[in-house]
């Protein structure tokens, strides 16, 4: 009992310390060259149509730097090209961790729920873009049409 005060005032201030760090948000500056120039070559090979090769390059790009936001973008991408939508889903909302209010991220989202068939979440989604964007931006119109046309198709 005589130390209870002094373990409470210790774990109060490890608790404080160590939570600094998860705070902080990364901007792309500081992302690890090497993880940005494996991306710009998945970003390539995906262009190419090589899915395989650029689904290699970005998760390499991501074992270098997992605060790499634009490669697991890029990632989801590749495996909404592959068609798998839940493996998408999952690339989507890891960069939806890192930036929540990526607006390329929301709408990738929304599109790979549609391909699921999660047409509520989809229009989640597109209700954040909606606030996000002052004026329509194209992920907004994008969107709302694979919405639309997805609700077509599923009746």
């Amino acid at each position: 009992m005589r130390f209870a005060a002094q373990a409470v005032a210790l774990s109060l201030a490890l608790a404080t310390v160590s939570s600094v760090g998860y705070g902080k948000r990364v901007s792309d500056d500081q992302i690890n060259p090497v993880s940005m120039e494996l991306t710009k070559v998945g970003i390539a090979q995906s262009s190419a149509g090589k899915l395989v090769e650029a689904t290699d390059a970005l998760e390499s790009a991501l074992a270098v730097d997992p605060r790499n936001r634009a490669a697991y973008v890029e990632l989801a991408s590749v495996a909404k090209k592959q068609g798998l939508p839940g493996k998408a889903i999952r690339m989507y909302r890891e960069a939806l961790l890192i930036e929540p209010n990526d607006v390329i991220a929301l709408s990738g989202q929304g599109e790979a729920l549609v391909q699921k068939g999660a047409f509520n979440k989809a229009k989640e989604n597109l209700a954040r873009i909606e606030k996000l964007c002052v004026s329509a931006c194209p992920e907004q119109t994008r969107l709302a049409g694979v919405i639309e046309k997805g609700a077509q198709t599923n009746v």
